[in-house]
């Protein structure tokens, strides 16, 4: 029996341990809950300016790593939608967006080490779709109203930063926690009721937090 204990200590001292990545050739797959905080800004219009609410979506990041520390990503999402309000007027509209993000990135640490810190920087893509104004009398059509239509969001390119954390649980699952900071600036175009074209620069610059669980493979 002491040798067979012995034999059992020999083999598991002497056996290679396990590897919890992320390694080179590794692919990164995580999904969780993304939310989009905007902190919006724009020209002066009616006295005010744009402001959007937050928005929670299911986020997924695909990932492959160059090297034991450097990788490339891409996010991508379920449509955000938010609710624009005007300063002193309430809300005024609603606009859903997909904002596809690649990233280059650098994982702190070895590859056998269950916590890996990391950092990225890449290029954020931005489009709008679905863009319309609400029925809120100050911009409706309404008597006393502007008759604003014809609302549209132009697409953004922009600078993108991250900073994330996965806790490997074992050699494939994986905890993940990430941020993200995005440069997205648009040409909020509409017209009033008597057919005048308006364009308000805006900025999103949104950070964008997601929790979730990751699988390598």
């Amino acid at each position: 029996m002491k040798k067979l204990s012995a034999l059992i200590l020999a083999a598991a001292t002497l056996a290679p341990s396990i590897s919890f990545a992320h390694q080179a050739g590794d692919f990164l797959f995580r999904a969780g809950t993304a939310t989009v905080r905007p902190n919006a800004g724009s020209d002066t219009l009616l006295n005010g300016h744009f402001e959007a609410n937050n928005n929670t979506q299911l986020g997924l990041t695909f990932g492959y790593m160059i090297t034991d520390n450097i990788g490339v990503e891409l996010l991508a999402a379920t449509p955000f939608e938010h609710k624009v309000t005007l300063t002193g007027v309430g809300e005024i509209a609603k606009v859903k967006h997909l904002p596809p993000t690649l990233m280059a990135q650098y994982y702190f640490g070895n590859a056998e080490d269950k916590l890996r810190p990391y950092l990225g920087a890449g290029l954020n893509f931005t489009t709008f779709f679905d863009e319309k104004f609400t029925n809120n009398p100050a911009v409706g059509s309404g008597p006393g109203g502007l008759g604003l239509n014809s609302l549209d969001l132009k697409d953004s390119w922009g600078f993108a930063a991250q900073a994330g954390l996965d806790y490997n649980l074992d050699k494939n699952w994986m905890l993940n926690a990430s941020v993200w900071w995005m440069n997205i600036e648009t040409d909020v175009k509409f017209k009033d009721r008597d057919g005048t074209n308006y364009k308000v620069d805006t900025r999103l610059d949104p950070f964008v937090f997601m929790f979730g669980v990751g699988y390598r493979f």
